[in-house]
């Protein structure tokens, strides 16, 4: 593999790991209480991060497939927290005003990654990175 499709796996790679990553945060933070009061921190959480981490990807690696990559990964972490575990554990529970709050995530989060995704499939391709040229920079020897 020549050196342009290391660089590309590798911010594939790390697209991948922000997203899990973040995603596993918000869904913990889902149930944070401050004083008694449900303080749905997860919610914007996934709309910024989604939004931010599927524009970062597609900058920084220039490949539309990367750009894809943290919608799709936040997408698996929230779904597995959703499927209820052999020892009886649920971490997205759809009762009360957690339900609604734990709606809340899952839609705005997944719509702001459908979005990110959209802008970034839609977006111009990009021109492959030029190498820098050789010399001086003076224009020439006189």
């Amino acid at each position: 593999m020549s050196g342009a499709r290391w660089a590309v796996a590798g911010w594939g790679l790390c697209a991948v790991a922000a997203s899990s990553w973040l995603a596993l945060v918000e869904v913990f933070w889902l149930p944070l209480r401050v004083g008694g009061v449900l303080v749905p921190v997860s919610v914007a959480a996934a709309v910024v991060g989604n939004l931010l981490l599927v524009g970062a990807a597609l900058r920084l690696s220039g490949s539309k497939v990367v750009a894809v990559l943290p919608a799709a990964s936040w997408l698996v972490v929230v779904v597995a927290a959703m499927v209820r575990r052999p020892e009886g554990d649920l971490l997205l529970v759809g009762g009360g005003a957690t339900g609604i709050v734990n709606t809340a995530f899952l839609l705005l989060g997944v719509l702001a990654a459908a979005f990110g995704a959209g802008l970034a499939l839609g977006a111009p391709p990009r021109p492959a990175p030029v190498a820098a040229p050789s010399g001086s920079g003076s224009g020439g020897a006189r």
